[in-house]
C-alpha cells in the first residue's frame, strides 16, 4: 500500500496516528510538508558539495570569490584569507550526513578596519523562487534559517535577510558555544507584510553572514523586526573574523524554510544527489574547459581571421558572460592534416541566449571562409566558463 504524505510526515516526526487516518494536531505542519511537500531546499548547494571554480584559494583580500558554488565570500581590504571547500571526516555535521563545508581562514589580520571595510559571506535568491513566503501580503510567512557552523571563536555572530527589491532588512544572531566544534543553529525571522518580492529572475533576497566590518556597519542595532535597510545595523554583532590570524569560520547544511520552526520541528535536511545539485548550480555558473587540449565545440571560419564557436548549454538564469583565464595562443582551431591556428581571446556575441552561446575571435589568421573544424584549449593554464550569477 502506498504511503500518503501524512504517513511520511508521521515517520519524519515520530508522530502517533489517530483515528480515521489523522495525526496529532500540527504534525503535518511540523514536518514542513504542508508548505513545500517533496520540495528541494531553497538554498542551492547548501551542503557545499559543488565547487566548479576550484576548491582552494589563497591570499583572498577583495572582490567576489566562490570557494563553493552559490556561496560568495566578499572582503574589501579587510585582511586576507584562505577559502576552501573542506572535506569533513568527523564531528556532528559529519554524523548528520555532511561531507563538505565552506571554510574561511584568516591569514593576514586587520584588527582595526577602516570604516567602510567589510567581509561578508552570502548566498542570493531570485524573486520568482521566493513567492511562497507571500512577502508584502496580509498572509506573509515567517522565515527559518538553519545551518551547521564551527569556529575557533566562542562569540555571537549576525546573519541578515536583505530584501533587495524593497531595501528592507531583518537580522538574527547565533552564538558559538564551544570552540572548534560543529554546532547546529536555528534562527527565526518574522513575516513581512510590507514589500513583495519581484516575481522574476533578478536578485530579490540575500542571506548574508556578516563576518567583519568597520564602523559604517557596526554603529547600530541588529533589527529583530523588518525595517528600512540601514547599513549601521548590518553588523551590530561583529564576529570580527579578520581580527587575528587564529580565526576561522566553517559552515555547511544551510537550510531556508517557510514558516517558524525549532530545532525539534525543523523539517529534515533534504539531501540530494551530486548530479541534481550540480544542475541547479549550473543555472548560474557553467565550467566549460580547463587545461590543455580540451575540446570546446566545433568552430567555424566566418572569415580568414574570424572564428565562431557555438555552445549549446544548460539553460542559465540569463544570457551569460565569459569567465576565463586568457593569454596569447590559449585557444585554437584544428584544421586538416593536423594543422592548428591559435587564438588569443574569445568574445561572447550579441546573438547569444541563456540556452545557446556564440563565442568568436578575430585574432586568428590563415583560415578558409566557410570551413568548420574543432575548437579547443591550447595552454595548460587555459580556463573557460560561463557566468550568470545574481
Amino acid at each position: 500500500m502506498a504511503l500518503s504524505k501524512i504517513d511520511v510526515a508521521n515517520m519524519l516526526t515520530g508522530a502517533t496516528p489517530v483515528a480515521n487516518g489523522g495525526t496529532a494536531a500540527t504534525t503535518f505542519a511540523a514536518a514542513g510538508l504542508d508548505k513545500r511537500p517533496n520540495a528541494k531546499n531553497l538554498v542551492i548547494n547548501s551542503n557545499m558539495a559543488v565547487a566548479q571554480r576550484g576548491t582552494s584559494f589563497t591570499g583572498v583580500s577583495s572582490g567576489s570569490n566562490f570557494p563553493v558554488d552559490r556561496f560568495e565570500f566578499y572582503p574589501t581590504n579587510l585582511g586576507a584569507y584562505t577559502i576552501i571547500q573542506e572535506a569533513l571526516t568527523s564531528g556532528e555535521a559529519y554524523n548528520n550526513g555532511f561531507r563538505t563545508a565552506l571554510r574561511i581562514d584568516t591569514t593576514t589580520a586587520d584588527a582595526s578596519p577602516a570604516s567602510s571595510d567589510y567581509a561578508i559571506l552570502r548566498t542570493k535568491f531570485e524573486g520568482q523562487d521566493l513567492q511562497l513566503f507571500k512577502k508584502g501580503t496580509a498572509n506573509a510567512e515567517k522565515f527559518t534559517l538553519a545551518f551547521w557552523v564551527k569556529s575557533n571563536k566562542t562569540t555571537t555572530g549576525q546573519v541578515n535577510l536583505f530584501d533587495i527589491d524593497n531595501s528592507r532588512l531583518v537580522s538574527g544572531t547565533y552564538t558559538i558555544s564551544s570552540a572548534n566544534t560543529w554546532e547546529k543553529k536555528v534562527i527565526n525571522f518574522p513575516a513581512d507584510t510590507t514589500g513583495a518580492f519581484d516575481n522574476n529572475n533578478a536578485l530579490s533576497l540575500v542571506v548574508e553572514f556578516f563576518l567583519d566590518g568597520g564602523s559604517n556597519w557596526t554603529s547600530g542595532t541588529a533589527p529583530t523586526a523588518w525595517e528600512a535597510q540601514s547599513n549601521g545595523d548590518r553588523l551590530a554583532n561583529n564576529f570580527a573574523i579578520g581580527s587575528s590570524t587564529d580565526n576561522d569560520f566553517a559552515i555547511t547544511g544551510v537550510q531556508l524554510e517557510v514558516g517558524e520552526f525549532t530545532s525539534a520541528t525543523l523539517p529534515p535536511f533534504q539531501h540530494e544527489s551530486y548530479g541534481e545539485n550540480l544542475l541547479r548550480c549550473q543555472r548560474y555558473f557553467q565550467h566549460i574547459v580547463s587545461g590543455n587540449h580540451k575540446l570546446i565545440s566545433y568552430a567555424h571560419w566566418a572569415s580568414g581571421s574570424q572564428i565562431t564557436f557555438i555552445l549549446n548549454i544548460l539553460e542559465m538564469r540569463a544570457v551569460p558572460t565569459i569567465d576565463y583565464d586568457n593569454g596569447n595562443d590559449y585557444w585554437a582551431i584544428g584544421g586538416s592534416s593536423g594543422s592548428t591556428n591559435t587564438i588569443d581571446n574569445l568574445i561572447i556575441d550579441g546573438y547569444s541566449t541563456n540556452k545557446c552561446v556564440g563565442l568568436y575571435s578575430g585574432t586568428a589568421a590563415g583560415g578558409t571562409t566557410g570551413y568548420a573544424y574543432y575548437g579547443f584549449s591550447d595552454n595548460a593554464s587555459a580556463r573557460l566558463a560561463l557566468v550568470s550569477e545574481l
